[in-house]
Parts: C-alpha cells; sequence; structure tokens
C-alpha cells in the first residue's frame, strides 16, 4: 500500500512552488499558522536550471532557511530526474537536497495541488456558475484549460480528502449537434505519431490551442475564410466584446465543449461536491462560462439532468491556487490523504 502523509509532517520552514511552463511562484512558509512570506514570479527562461531559480530568486532574498521542498510540477513523477513538461530545467530532488541544504523534498503533480486547492478553496476565491453558490462536503473534480488541458479528481473519504491526479485531458470528445458534424473534419487531431487517424482529444479543444482549432475550423467549415485572429487571446477578446461573429462562436462552442467534459467528469467521480474550473483561461473568459451555454452542455447527461442540475460549478479566481492548496497540504497533512511513496526524498 502506497505510504500516506497522514502522520508524517514535513518540517517547517517549508517552501512551495507551482512550477509551470513559463513562471514559477514561490512562497515559504514560516510555521503551522500558515504565515506566509511571498516572493516575485520568477521567469524561467532567466535560469538554466530550478536549483539556480531558488537560489537566487529566493535563498538569497531572504534570512528564513527553509529546511523541506514541496514542488507542484507539470508532467509525470518518476526516479530521480523529473524533467518538465513545456521548460526545460529538471527537477533532481537528491541534488537540491545536497547544494540548497533542504532536508525532505516532496514532489506533486500540478493539478494535485489545484485539487488541494478546491477542497480548501473560500467563497471569495471562486465565482459559481449557475444557481448553486455552496460547495457541499463531497467529492470534487478539477480541470484547467490552459497551455493544455489539467484534470484532477478529489475524493471524499475517512473524513479526508484524497486528491486523484490523471491525464483526463486526453479522453476523446465526439460531435453531437449538426454544426459539430460541419467543423469537425477540419479539426486539427491530437499531433502524435502513435495515434489513431483523426482522434481528437479534450486537450486539441479545451486548451489555448484549442480555442484556435476550434475557431480555424469553423472559418473553413463556414467556406474557407481567411482567420482574422492569430492568437486565442485575440479571439477571446473579440468574441466577449461581440465584435467578430466567427470569434463569438468559437467561444460559445469552447464553453459548451468545456461544459460536456465537466458534466462526463462529474459523473465519473458523482461529484456532489462541485467542479472547480481552474487554469488560465477560465478567468478570462468568465463572462462567456456565465452566458448559460457551459452550464446547458454540463447538465445535459440524460437519463441524470436532475443529479447534474444538483452539482455545482465554480470557476477558481484565486490568483495562485496551486500555492494555496501546497499550503493547507503543509499545515495540516492529517487532513489529505496523500500518496507519496516515490516521491518523496530524506
Amino acid at each position: 500500500m502506497a505510504k500516506t502523509q497522514r502522520d508524517d509532517k514535513l518540517p517547517f520552514p517549508i517552501l512551495i512552488g507551482d512550477i509551470g511552463g513559463t513562471n514559477a511562484r514561490f512562497s515559504i512558509l514560516i510555521d503551522e499558522s500558515g504565515e506566509t512570506i511571498s516572493f516575485p514570479n520568477v521567469v524561467n527562461k532567466e535560469f538554466a536550471t530550478i536549483d539556480e531559480a531558488i537560489r537566487v530568486s529566493v535563498l538569497e532574498t531572504t534570512s528564513h532557511k527553509p529546511r523541506s521542498l514541496i514542488l507542484a510540477l507539470a508532467g509525470p513523477i518518476k526516479g530521480d530526474e523529473v524533467p518538465l513538461t513545456n521548460c526545460p530545467w529538471i527537477v533532481r530532488p537528491k541534488a537540491l537536497m545536497a547544494d540548497l541544504g533542504f532536508s525532505e523534498v516532496l514532489l506533486l503533480n500540478d493539478f494535485e495541488a489545484q485539487a488541494l486547492a478546491a477542497a480548501t478553496l473560500g467563497v471569495e476565491d471562486r465565482q459559481h456558475l449557475g444557481s448553486l453558490s455552496e460547495a457541499p462536503i463531497g467529492s470534487r473534480v478539477v480541470l484547467g484549460p490552459g497551455t493544455g488541458l489539467g484534470v484532477a479528481g478529489l475524493v471524499r473519504a475517512r473524513d479526508m480528502w484524497f486528491p486523484v491526479p490523471g491525464e483526463g485531458g486526453h479522453v476523446d470528445v465526439g460531435p453531437r449537434t449538426l454544426r459539430d458534424h460541419q467543423i469537425w473534419p477540419h479539426l486539427t487531431p491530437v499531433r502524435d505519431p502513435t495515434a489513431t487517424l483523426g482522434r481528437i482529444s479534450a486537450e486539441e479543444l479545451l486548451s489555448g490551442r484549442g480555442l484556435m482549432n476550434i475557431y480555424r475550423a469553423l472559418c473553413k467549415a463556414d467556406g474557407n475564410l481567411t482567420p482574422r485572429y492569430e492568437d486565442p487571446a485575440q479571439v477571446s477578446a473579440a468574441g466577449i466584446a461581440g465584435a467578430d461573429a466567427l470569434a463569438g462562436e468559437a467561444l460559445s462552442l469552447f464553453a459548451t465543449y468545456l461544459g460536456r467534459v465537466a458534466g462526463d467528469l462529474a459523473l465519473i467521480f458523482m461529484a456532489k461536491g462541485g467542479v472547480f474550473l481552474a487554469g488560465g483561461i477560465s478567468p478570462k473568459i468568465l463572462p462567456a462560462l456565465q452566458s448559460g451555454e457551459f452550464r446547458a452542455a454540463f447538465e445535459d447527461k440524460a437519463p441524470h439532468q436532475a443529479v447534474m442540475h444538483g452539482i455545482p460549478t465554480f470557476v477558481v479566481t484565486h490568483p495562485q491556487a496551486a500555492l494555496h492548496g501546497l499550503a493547507a497540504f503543509a499545515t495540516a497533512p492529517s487532513d489529505f490523504g496523500l500518496a507519496t511513496e516515490g516521491r518523496h526524498w530524506r
């Protein structure tokens, strides 16, 4: 059985870090009270290694000496050398301990940290979609469109929260409506030499490149029109402003497809505690998610519409939700059933 952290606290002070493909965010937790020292965001490309980034941006700027390190990373955690997705850094826990003085290092998946946050976010850190504003104590789901599509479950059992990281962003998505069938032949499928011809995963629709995928497919379906926009931020801005019909439809379909996938995940986990939309895109397209298409698609799960109607959905608005989740775990590990075997060095 995998070892969990229920009765095994890391020594304070603890440096926590959320390592993305472009930026890294760090804070030091002084003690169990949750007192925090924050640091400016780190631009990854300015440092050759994560070791250098931590030393220069954190350790050399404070008198507090962290004894432990917890990092949330994008990518699978295996072995003593962990390469990052979308970033050339490689995390070597043993080297971090030997060179920077940490006595313990714990590595988590990035959306595992988002799941930890979903267990503890206050009402001020989320915006409800639809009529339900409360988050009952119960299993939850987190998914986040961004560079890719991150997914994690959060199971409630034995008075603890059990985060369940996975690769749910790579599930298949198929067409349902007439409009879907018109644009599906024009979508760019999964770009992988091992992929079956024409496979459309959720991530190919529900990410920054996914929004562009939808928009370009609409342009082709409507007479091979020349796209006016080359950037997802431009498409979303034009769609929200009502400045371009195809951009508006792309954003509407994005919300619909996100609702479908979120609803599927809610059924899988029976997430009566709510579905939380994290990542960088959802807060930026909040008006589109509030317009009704998302909830309509989310609830359209016959014969379980009544069940879906009772599951709340939220957009996470906390600016550093992953750090919030790591801090929640670090200060109260007994609240979580977190398996640490193979990713805890000491």
